[in-house]
């Protein structure tokens, strides 16, 4: 059997007639997902704190995760025996799984980066390793991931134009090995894998452009956008992804890797973005941030010692409208761990709801006078 690429289809149901946000399905073999999408990071094969189970109930429809992560622990020989990732952790919802590329670029200690693939030391125990594309692939596939992501380099925001050059020119070599090793290596567990390559070149239009130029035919099913969040200034970033827009092709799911602020997304998706991920519903619900429907509060402050109003009570979930400031200050305060997951929750609930709401708003028309109101009205309030 070769490697099956088909399974997935993705359908347009509506496009924005003023902007280049669109409604989508993509259709795999564990359910659907209506995009624009937020996909909830399991890093280590969890989403901090959650079960499967109350993820469903937060409306997720696709989760993460790490190839690097699960690699070094708990090895993909016990993921493998369980049966793959979904079995592993029992989610039977879709699963992607990002390749490691950025995690060995920012997490490990790099030995050596060559065009054959990378050499580092874990992060854990200064154990050496070699991630090359058809280890990383082997990897994914043993996840048993419905999307693979290709193996990339992905430079930092300040990287000189001859490393983004470099790391361009490695990506789209290493995404064509990728996908060699995958048509002569089917999926293990029998449900299909595809697999998306991932566009690099830093803030340039011209490298964005031969990365494109490069990837985008060998594009079966989807593409990423890589490289951006990495340090680079906002308006650069935001120039870079609605001209990555404008050549993209249109009739395929767009993935914005690791941007993740609720403003940033909305603007991403007026420029034609479909997935997004990022671990700051969960880390900054853990630190006492908390996403509202009236911007950002950060709840370990001393104004809300006695402020017994709700958390929010325009909340789609529960917790909003149920506990109040005071009580959820307290509970950070006595280090209880109710309060990180009342702060995680309400944080991943708001994200979901989000995009939920918008895939409604572009089917109806009003996707764009809503979003140039809600920007407006968000930056106007902190940490958006």
């Amino acid at each position: 059997a070769s490697f099956r690429y088909i399974i997935l289809k993705y359908s347009i149901i509506h496009s924005d007639k003023n902007t280049s946000a669109r409604a989508g399905i993509i259709k795999t073999e564990h359910g659907n997902i209506q995009t624009p999408v937020f996909m909830p990071v399991g890093t280590v094969g969890a989403v901090k704190t959650f079960s499967p189970h109350e993820l469903e109930g937060l409306g997720a429809d696709i989760i993460l995760g790490n190839t690097y992560h699960l690699y070094l622990r708990p090895g993909t020989d016990i993921i493998n025996e369980a049966g793959g990732l979904h079995s592993f952790s029992n989610w039977t919802r879709p699963m992607l799984t990002d390749s490691g590329g950025f995690q060995v670029f920012s997490l490990a200690k790099l030995n050596k980066i060559s065009d054959e693939g990378v050499e580092f030391q874990s992060h854990l125990d200064g154990s050496y390793h070699s991630i090359t594309p058809e280890v990383s692939m082997e990897i994914q596939r043993a996840l048993g991931s419905d999307i693979i992501m290709a193996f990339d380099h992905c430079p930092p925001g300040k990287a000189s134009n001859k490393e983004v050059i470099e790391a361009v020119d490695r990506t789209n070599k290493w995404f064509k090995r990728c996908k060699k090793y995958l048509q002569n290596n089917p999926s293990y567990y029998g449900h299909s894998q595809t697999l998306f390559p991932i566009i690099q070149g830093g803030v340039n239009h011209k490298l964005r452009k031969i990365s494109i130029d490069g990837l985008a035919e060998h594009a079966d099913f989807g593409i990423a956008i890589g490289g951006l969040a990495v340090g680079e200034e906002k308006n650069a970033m935001f120039d870079t992804i609605e001209y990555c827009d404008s050549l993209l092709p249109k009739d395929r799911p767009r993935y914005l890797m690791g941007v993740g602020r609720p403003t940033d997304i909305v603007k991403s998706i007026r420029s034609g973005v479909d997935m997004f991920d990022c671990v700051m519903p969960t880390r900054n619900g853990r630190n006492g941030q908390i996403f509202t429907s009236n911007g950002t509060i950060n709840i370990t402050n001393e104004k809300y010692k006695n402020d017994h109003s709700l958390i929010d009570e325009d909340s789609n979930h529960a917790f909003g409208r149920m506990f109040t400031k005071s009580y959820v200050r307290h509970l950070f305060n006595v280090k209880e761990i109710l309060g990180l997951r009342i702060a995680s929750t309400l944080n991943i609930s708001f994200y979901i709801s989000l995009t939920k709401k918008i895939q409604e708003l572009i089917q109806s028309g009003e996707f764009d006078k809503w979003s140039k109101s809600w920007l407006a009205e968000m930056e106007s309030k902190k940490g958006m």
